[in-house]
C-alpha cells in the first residue's frame, strides 16, 4: 500500500473511531486549526495501525518471536544453573504435553523460556509465547509442583493470547491520543509488563492452569497450596511482593484464588474431599491435620493431601483399600500422604481413611 492510500485509510479509520465511539480529541488538538486536527487524526490512526502490526509481528511470526526472545535475554540477563534449567525443561515438557492434549495450537508456537538474573519473585509470559522466570522465584518456591502451577498460569495467558490483547488494551488509547507515531517506543516501554490484563483474564488463566496441572504428572493440590504459601509469607493482599500471576492492578485476592482451586479439588473428588484451616475432611469427617514440615505450613501440606485424594477418587483408586507403604499412606496406586515425625502414624491415617472413604 503506497503512502497516499495509507494516509487516506488512516483518516477514515480514525474519523470512524471518533464518530462512532464519541471519543474526544485531546484539548490541545481540539483548540488547534483544522489542518492540525486532521494531522493529529492521521497520526493517531497510522500509529495505531503500526502498533497492531508490530504486536502481530512479535506475537505470530517466527522471526519476530525469536527477535523478541533475544531482546528479553539481553534485557534481563540469562541465569544458568544446570539443576534449575533441567527442572525447567522437565516442567515445560510435562505442561506442553498436558496442554497439547486439549489444545493442539500450542505446537504452532512452542514456548521459548529461560531463567533470568532478576532477584524479584516473578515470572511472565509476553508476546510470541516468550516466557522468563526470575531466579528470585526460587528463593520462595522449591517444590516443583508449585513452580509448575506458576508456569501453567502464565501458559494459560499465552494460550489465550492475553499478552497481545492486554498490550493493545493498555497502549491503544495512549497511542491514539498522543498522535505522535512513536509506536515502537511505546511498545518497548510496555512489552515487559502485564499492563492491560484484566480480572477475567486472570481468572481464565487460573482456571486453565488447573486443567493443565490435572492433566500433568503434578499434584493438582499444588494449585491451592501455592496460594496458601503466598498467604503464609505475605498475607492476603493481592498487591504484594508476589507479583506472580498478576501483573495487572485488577486481579483477585490471594485467598480468592486459593479457594477457587480448593473448590475445583472438591469437584474433582466428586464432592468427597474438602480442606479448611489445615484440616483435611473426607465425606465431611476429619481425616488428618498434617503437621508443618519441609518449610510448608500445615495448611499448605493439607492442600497437597487434598490433591492426592482428589486424584484417587477421580482415577478410581478409592475403590481399593488404604494401606501403608513405609511411611506413606496409599489408596490403591495413589500416594496420599508421606508422614513426618509430627504427623499421626501412617497406620492410624490408613485405618481412618478406610472407615470414612
Amino acid at each position: 500500500m503506497n503512502k497516499k492510500k495509507w494516509m487516506h485509510r488512516g483518516v477514515a479509520l480514525a474519523l470512524s473511531a471518533v464518530m462512532t465511539t464519541g471519543v474526544a480529541l485531546p484539548a490541545s488538538v481540539a483548540e488547534a486549526g483544522t489542518e492540525s486536527i486532521i494531522g493529529a487524526v492521521i497520526g493517531g490512526a497510522v500509529a495505531a495501525n503500526e502498533m497492531n502490526q508490530q504486536i502481530k509481528y512479535y506475537n505470530t511470526t517466527e522471526e519476530g518471536r525469536q527477535a523478541l526472545f533475544k531482546e528479553l535475554q539481553e534485557k534481563y540477563g540469562v541465569y544458568y544453573r544446570w539443576d534449575l534449567n533441567n527442572q525447567l525443561d522437565r516442567i515445560f515438557t510435562n505442561l506442553t504435553a498436558a496442554i497439547g492434549s486439549m489444545d493442539a495450537t500450542i505446537y504452532d508456537r512452542p514456548y521459548n523460556y529461560f531463567i533470568n538474573q532478576q532477584d524479584q519473585f516473578n515470572a511472565f509470559c509476553t508476546l510470541g509465547h516468550n516466557m522468563s522466570v526470575n531466579v528470585g522465584l526460587y528463593s520462595y518456591l522449591s517444590n516443583e509442583d508449585e513452580i509448575a502451577v506458576v508456569l501453567a498460569h502464565e501458559m494459560g495467558h499465552g494460550q489465550k493470547d492475553h499478552p497481545a490483547k492486554g498490550m493493545k488494551r493498555s497502549l491503544g488509547p495512549a497511542v491514539l491520543a498522543s498522535a505522535t507515531g512513536t509506536v515502537l517506543g511505546a511498545i518497548a516501554a510496555n512489552i515487559w509488563s502485564g499492563q492491560g490484563l484484566t480480572k477475567p483474564m486472570e481468572w481464565e488463566a487460573d482456571n486453565l492452569a488447573f486443567e493443565y496441572i490435572a492433566r500433568s504428572p503434578y499434584n493438582p493440590g499444588a494449585t491451592a497450596a501455592v496460594w496458601q504459601r503466598v498467604i503464609d509469607l505475605s498475607g492476603d493482599n493481592s498487591a504484594s511482593v508476589f507479583d506472580i500471576m498478576s501483573g495487572a492492578a485488577d486481579h483477585p485476592s490471594n485467598a480468592a484464588r486459593r479457594d477457587n482451586y480448593a473448590k475445583k479439588l472438591t469437584e474433582m473428588s466428586g464432592g468427597k474431599v474438602t480442606a479448611a484451616d489445615g484440616v483435611v475432611y473426607v465425606n465431611k469427617k476429619v481425616l488428618v491435620t498434617p503437621a508443618a514440615a519441609g518449610g510448608m505450613s500445615s495448611a499448605e501440606r493439607a492442600y497437597f493431601v487434598m490433591g492426592n485424594l482428589a486424584a484417587a477418587y477421580k482415577n478410581g483408586h478409592a475403590a481399593s483399600g488404604a494401606y501403608v507403604d513405609g511411611r506413606t499412606v496409599m489408596l490403591g496406586a495413589q500416594p496420599i500422604i508421606s508422614c513426618t515425625s509430627g504427623d499421626q502414624s501412617p497406620e492410624e491415617i490408613a485405618n481412618l481413611l478406610n472407615n470414612i472413604k
